[in-house]
């Protein structure tokens, strides 16, 4: 078997659970590749779903969840570092590292690193680039190297205006070299989900959350001198959170926009996953809806490919 076992999958399919089985039946250790799930006291929000790393009376040690308060400004810089402290650290325990999440970026990030990483963001230089219409970023784009353009999917608003960083500080830094880390040997499996079963499961999950704790979660957050802006940071559950508790939304239009939004992003998962095969990355992909033994064993018995 590979030095690295991943699982990735759009949300609500089922892929932490998976992983957790898998950890068991591989004597595993997960690595986490969630953007929030970093934080403390974030739980609901980001779907932590801690109990599923206990199996019968088999407790699954897990990395890089509750590692930052929240409020912390966390980033893709300090991820790649981290990831590799805990891969080192299941290595040392003699365990099988699976890496497992549904975050391309950060699953990417740790597989073959991104060699941009160590060029932090000019918060003026940003600030005076946001101020920007969109037709003046484009024209600023154009004096960026495809490379770079390509290398980071400069395809939103955000992108390319840390595209449009980077190529001025590589401009201004010609001695600047990228961080390189030891190459991985690992294998991917996409946990895979009927589109209409993903849909049913995201509404039961939401519905599910906002009556079990989540708003509670908000509150406690905001109550702890989390800021709404830091909130709106956070992205999908705690911006419509925060607009709730701010009075700007009712209950209803939380629920129906936060539904619409977590589709959305579960397309876009997708999206991203489709174009890491695209550009090289081999996944292997099983169905959700299969037994759980007979998706170990496709794992533990694939080795038909390795790496790209």
């Amino acid at each position: 078997m590979s030095e690295l076992i991943v699982i990735l999958g759009p949300t609500a399919s089922g892929k932490t659970e998976f992983a957790c089985h898998l950890a068991k039946a591989m004597n595993g250790e997960i690595i986490s590749a969630d953007s929030r799930q970093v934080y403390k006291g974030m739980d609901i929000g980001t779907g932590k779903d801690i109990e599923e790393y206990t199996i019968g009376d088999v407790k699954i040690p897990y990395h890089l969840i509750d590692i930052k308060e929240a409020g912390y400004l966390y980033n893709i810089a300090e991820y790649q570092l981290d990831f590799h402290k805990a891969f080192k650290q299941v290595k040392e325990n003699k365990r099988q590292p699976i890496l497992c999440g549904g975050s391309g970026l950060y699953i990417e990030t740790a597989l073959e690193g991104n060699k941009y990483l160590g060029i932090r963001p000019n918060h003026v230089e940003q600030a005076e680039l946001e101020n920007l219409s969109d037709e003046e970023i484009e024209v600023a784009l154009e004096e960026v190297s495809e490379r770079i353009k390509n290398d980071l999917n400069a395809l939103t608003r955000a992108r390319k205006i840390r595209a449009i960083q980077i190529s001025k500080y590589i401009n201004e830094n010609p001695d600047w070299k990228p961080r390189s880390f030891d190459p991985i040997d690992y294998k991917i499996f996409g946990v895979n989900i009927d589109r209409n079963l993903r849909r049913k499961k995201i509404s039961k999950r939401l519905n599910d959350r906002l009556n079990n704790g989540m708003i509670e979660e908000a509150e406690r957050l905001v109550a702890a001198g989390l800021s709404h802006e830091q909130m709106a940071f956070y992205g999908l559950e705690y911006k419509w959170l925060s607009l709730y508790l701010l009075k700007e939304i009712n209950r209803k239009e939380l629920h129906d926009g936060l539904n619409t939004a977590i589709h959305q992003f579960s397309k876009r998962q997708m999206t991203w996953f489709r174009r890491m095969e695209k550009n090289g990355f081999k996944i292997k992909w099983i169905n959700t809806d299969q037994p759980m033994e007979s998706k170990i064993e496709q794992c533990m018995t694939f080795n038909s490919y390795t790496n790209r």
